[in-house]
């Protein structure tokens, strides 16, 4: 059997998360940050009583000097007791993760930024440039037939020093998307219907087809890992329109560009994921955010993934943001998932001892690491 204490050691790269909420606090602040959901409501009861709320309990109240499972009224005061410093360094620390690849698009100035993360865990940090973020900075500064221009020299000015870049279309227009790249007339009639929106009264925020493939392929043109949102995520997606499979075509269309293309925890589509990934030598997948939804379903659902997915295209992930329990849940549950996994291959004979090792380096941090070129930054 394999060494317990070896994937219990092992290096992670997470390589999609968020930073962490400096302030203190309270458990409507706290139950706010734990899932997808806005927060505790009227029906439905504290959110602790959920997957992700019952591991917090187990994982992390001992990591704050609390029994397991201690009640979730105690669990915050003893948060609150410590403050949000030292729980933010006692339970980012506790994960093992060596590499932080941190998407900053989102509220990103109410958390830590990537260097305060990796500060805080004694790891590295990089930042992942969201592409829409990019040009809804852009579309402000120029004309409709400068944009184009504009957009890639603020791309280019962004993403130096990133390790890769991010698309949320899933949140915006869907994964259904043409693959072609679109040209200079496109781009300046959709920057011009845009800019006549926002000059209407219309919220900053990219939601063209046309101007999303665009981003898209400058990203590519820059050669750097592009990240996609896939499957679940708040109420502000329309899950149905972000199954994978959807990418298909744009996956064909990128196949010889040299460039990876990041799908994100994927649930509930995760097997689809995992088929893309054997099909299309550049895609990489992983069930991120899933894990610490899901809670003790975990191994199931990387089993599912596993099943079609090659072992060299999957990556680990935590896709935390606000809380600092989130990294140490994601990870306590992804190592009981893996090492639980290949320990029962092992015993099954389905494979070596050997084999086991090296895959859980693989998916722990080496695919990362070639994915990204983190070894060369």
């Amino acid at each position: 059997m394999p060494d317990p204490a070896l994937l219990a050691d092992l290096p992670l790269v997470d390589h999609h998360c968020h930073g962490v909420a400096r302030d203190a606090l309270d458990r409507a602040g706290f139950e706010a940050l734990l899932c997808e959901a806005d927060g505790p409501g009227r029906w439905h009861g504290s959110l602790f009583d959920s997957q992700v709320g019952l591991a917090v309990r187990r994982v992390c109240a001992p990591l704050l000097d609390l029994p397991v499972h201690s009640p979730a009224e105690h669990y915050l005061a003893r948060r609150a007791e410590l403050g949000p410093e030292e729980v933010n360094r006692r339970l980012v620390t506790s994960t093992g993760i060596t590499d932080f690849l941190v998407d900053t698009g989102y509220l990103g100035a109410t958390v830590t930024s990537p260097e305060e993360l990796g500060r805080l865990a004694g790891a590295r940090a990089r930042r992942i440039v969201r592409l829409e973020a990019v040009a809804e900075q852009a579309v402000t500064t120029t004309t409709a037939t400068g944009f184009a221009e504009a957009y890639r020299g603020a791309l280019a000015e962004a993403a130096a020093g990133a390790a890769g870049l991010k698309s949320i279309a899933a949140y915006r227009v869907g994964l259904d998307l043409d693959p072609s790249r679109p040209g200079p007339r496109e781009v300046a009639d959709a920057a011009g219907r845009w800019q006549a929106r926002l000059e209407a009264g219309a919220p900053l925020r990219m939601v063209d087809e046309v101007l999303t493939r665009f981003a898209f392929w400058t990203g590519v043109d820059l050669g750097l890992p592009v990240q996609f949102h896939v499957g679940y995520g708040d109420a502000d997606i329309d899950l149905h329109r972000c199954d994978p499979l959807l990418l298909t075509p744009l996956l064909r269309a990128t196949a010889g560009a040299g460039v990876p293309v990041m799908l994100l925890h994927n649930y509930p589509f995760h097997r689809h994921a995992g088929y893309l990934a054997q099909v299309f030598d550049h895609v990489f997948v992983d069930i991120g955010l899933t894990v610490q939804g899901v809670g003790t379903r975990a191994r199931e659902v990387l089993e599912e993934l596993f099943e079609l997915a090659p072992f060299g295209a999957v990556l680990f992930s935590t896709d935390a943001f606000g809380l600092a329990e989130l990294y140490a849940v994601s990870t306590s549950l992804f190592r009981d998932a893996l090492g639980g996994l290949l320990d029962d291959g092992v015993a099954a004979g389905a494979w070596s001892t050997d084999d086991a090792r090296r895959i859980a380096r693989l998916v722990c941090a080496e695919n990362a690491h070639r994915a990204y070129g983190l070894d060369g930054a």
